[in-house]
């Protein structure tokens, strides 16, 4: 009866990975989705047919007690659950398992001398110093830097194109002339006919768990405490553009983001930058 339900599990939670990918999810999304599916679907002991809104309820509370997840936690595991019981048609549990308002954060970004010290800490390795640098100076997402083929990159005219970024929105990224050389350099520096921009030694096409790793290495080496991931850098980029006056809608075509709104939040980093950028542009009336 266990094998039983670990197959049932398991198919149900690859059925439901494959529906994500059709609906254009990014991979990280669809990691967070599919573990929190199956945790819930383990804990419950059902087949989707038969979960009823007690069991939803028990595993909400399992969730923040027993697993003390944090309520960013909590927001990703019910979101996941909703995203679920809509692929299976049971919007009839949808309201038992609302997600709470997730709290807003700051987003988490480097100084600039930290970011002078983490590219020189990678300086040594032409692969990672490229990635690096790509990552500094462009704000792409660590998926849709793993995704770049040599052909996505035009180093004559400084620009990458993305294909099927997040939300399937295609765009045109600028890169600074230190990324392109440092690009250039590593390509210089391969021997390989692979299709991909960045590889490694095992696959033809980089991961984002060994982006995630490079960043964290460099990150150590350049003596930086805090916990610098891509998304970090990604961060630092629109920080830093809106610290030098930056147009709020020029950063959201950067970055690739559907919304203002979702933009938005780079507003409240830096007070004292917003007051001196108020302040150069605003006179008396």
């Amino acid at each position: 009866m266990h094998a039983k339900k670990s197959d049932y599990i398991s198919n149900e939670v690859e059925k439901f990975r494959m529906y994500l990918e059709g609906e254009k999810k990014s991979e990280n999304t669809i990691s967070e989705y599919v573990y929190f599916t199956k945790q819930m679907l383990e804990y419950v002991g059902k087949r989707y047919q038969d979960i009823n809104a007690g069991d939803l309820r028990r595993y909400k509370i399992y969730i923040s007690t027993k697993k003390s997840y944090s309520k960013n936690s909590i927001y990703l595991a019910l979101k996941a659950i909703t995203s679920y019981l809509r692929f299976r048609g049971r919007d009839d549990l949808i309201k038992v398992i609302s997600a709470p308002k997730r709290p807003k954060q700051m987003p988490k970004y480097l100084t600039e001398d930290e970011v002078r010290r983490l590219l020189s800490a990678a300086e040594g390795n032409s692969r990672d110093y490229a990635i690096i640098s790509l990552l500094v100076y462009s704000g792409l997402r660590v998926s849709e830097l793993c995704n770049l083929r040599l052909e996505d990159v035009d180093l004559g005219e400084r620009v990458i194109y993305v294909h099927s970024g997040k939300g399937d929105k295609d765009r045109i990224v600028v890169i600074s002339e230190k990324a392109a050389e440092a690009i250039e350099s590593y390509l210089m520096s391969r021997s390989d006919d692979l299709e991909y921009l960045f590889s490694s030694r095992k696959s033809s096409r980089i991961t984002r768990v060994q982006v995630f790793r490079i960043v964290k290495k460099y990150a150590e080496l350049a003596g930086i405490r805090k916990n610098v991931t891509p998304h970090v850098l990604r961060h630092t980029l629109a920080t830093t553009m809106l610290r030098r006056g930056v147009d709020i809608r020029y950063i959201q075509q950067f970055l690739g983001h559907s919304s203002v709104a979702t933009t938005q939040i780079y507003t409240h980093v830096d007070d004292e930058a917003m007051k001196k950028v108020y302040d150069k542009v605003m006179q008396e009336y």
